[in-house]
């Protein structure tokens, strides 16, 4: 199978690919080489790629629903088969030498087979390499406490949560497990010694991973999903023996992140979650990938970090989530931003344009200001009366 797309997508062709690849393994090189995240195969339609988060078709003709199930079929095993047939969907992981570790997903879709995998990478970029705030290093350092990632699916939060692995993984002499679904990066054990339990395969669900997890002797534990009341007290309440915790959750700004988390809680039982994260909470990091200025930098994230220091403890006790943009703002020399602060700079190093951060700015006039250099005395003084004005 010769392969290439739209967006000049090679790799697979068959004078440079072992003859004794089978045909989907071809496409799987072809990932590997163009440094996709995603292969999807359905019936229909010609191989599709995601690169750098944009769909590209491979320049051939469609496929048809038997060679798609053929090609799933080249990969899985007796038991995965049977899991197609009583479930409808399989999921397995599937190593390629020279081209890594895929997460495969076969699944039925109208009446016909489909194929989503995704390659999981070995090689964790560094805060720099993605143009991260400097200051998310002193994150792992901590050595107890949680740690929240927030931004909509697809704004990189489980890369930017593996650099800050890696980051302990190669300084501090600790056991790490993290419960993901899917694995996206794979570590190699460095100073730390790091175990991967992948949802799906490894364990059925989320909360069956973390029934277990503290029998396992862990000192990081990271939930790649939080997204109801049973995961969150379990966080919390490692977080609050001694571990330090990483997780995601959904949502727009460090301060709207207080508010989600209690939304998985009764109103009654809000009072005592205050005063797990005054307790507990070590910071909060919001981010959205935008379109870079440059092709050697197609996407860069604008972050929002929140660390919790005595004011924020305070305001988020008190039930005061209102003032912590200005208390973000006023943080900034201990390494806070908000999203304006954070477009201003990536405009300032050349990594996005200025129509970028406006079209994504919450407040544009605010940021027009930064821009020119003009900053209110709001913004680095005493906290006001909250809001993100």
């Amino acid at each position: 199978m010769s392969c290439s797309t739209h967006n000049d997508v090679g790799g697979a062709h068959k004078e440079t690919a072992p003859s004794s690849l089978k045909e989907i393994e071809k496409l799987f090189m072809a990932m590997a080489k163009n440094d996709a995240t995603d292969l999807h195969l359905k019936a229909g339609a010609p191989p599709l790629f995601r690169i750098h988060g944009t769909v590209a078709r491979a320049k051939l003709p469609p496929l048809s629903g038997e060679q798609v199930a053929r090609l799933a079929d080249e990969i899985m095993n007796e038991r995965d088969r049977k899991e197609l047939a009583e479930k409808g969907a399989a999921d397995f992981a599937y190593g390629l030498s020279g081209a890594g570790r895929f997460r495969v997903n076969v699944f039925r879709q109208r009446g016909a087979i489909s194929v989503s995998a995704r390659r999981v990478k070995t090689d964790v970029p560094t805060l720099e390499e993605l143009h991260l705030p400097p200051a998310l290093a002193k994150i792992a350092e901590y050595d107890q406490g949680l740690v929240l990632v927030a931004g909509i699916t697809g704004s990189g939060k489980s890369t930017t949560l593996a650099a800050l692995i890696q980051i302990i993984n190669e300084t501090q002499p600790v056991h790490i497990v993290t419960i993901e679904n899917p694995i996206e990066y794979l570590y190699r054990d460095a100073k730390a010694f790091v175990n991967q339990r992948e949802v799906g395969i490894d364990v059925p669900d989320f909360h069956t991973a973390l029934r277990y997890v503290m029998r396992q002797d862990p000192d990081v534990i990271l939930i790649g999903e939080m997204r109801d009341a049973e995961t969150f007290e379990t966080a919390l309440m490692a977080a609050e023996t001694g571990h330090l915790v990483f997780g995601t959750i959904h949502c727009g700004s460090a301060s709207q992140a207080i508010g989600r988390v209690l939304d998985f809680f009764p109103p009654d039982h809000h009072y005592q979650v205050r005063q797990l994260l005054y307790f507990n909470l070590r910071a909060v990091v919001v981010q959205k990938l935008l379109k870079g200025a440059t092709k050697e930098v197609p996407r860069v994230p604008a972050v929002e970090v929140m660390f919790c220091n005595p004011i924020v403890r305070k305001l988020i006790k008190e039930n005061q989530d209102g003032k912590l943009p200005d208390a973000i703002r006023q943080g900034r020399k201990d390494g806070m931003q908000d999203f304006n602060q954070s477009l201003c700079d990536l405009v300032k190093a050349g990594l996005i344009t200025e129509q970028t951060a406006m079209e994504n700015s919450f407040n544009p006039e605010q940021l027009s200001m930064y821009l020119k250099g003009i900053v209110l005395g709001s913004d680095e003084g005493v906290i006001g009366g909250g809001g993100e004005s």
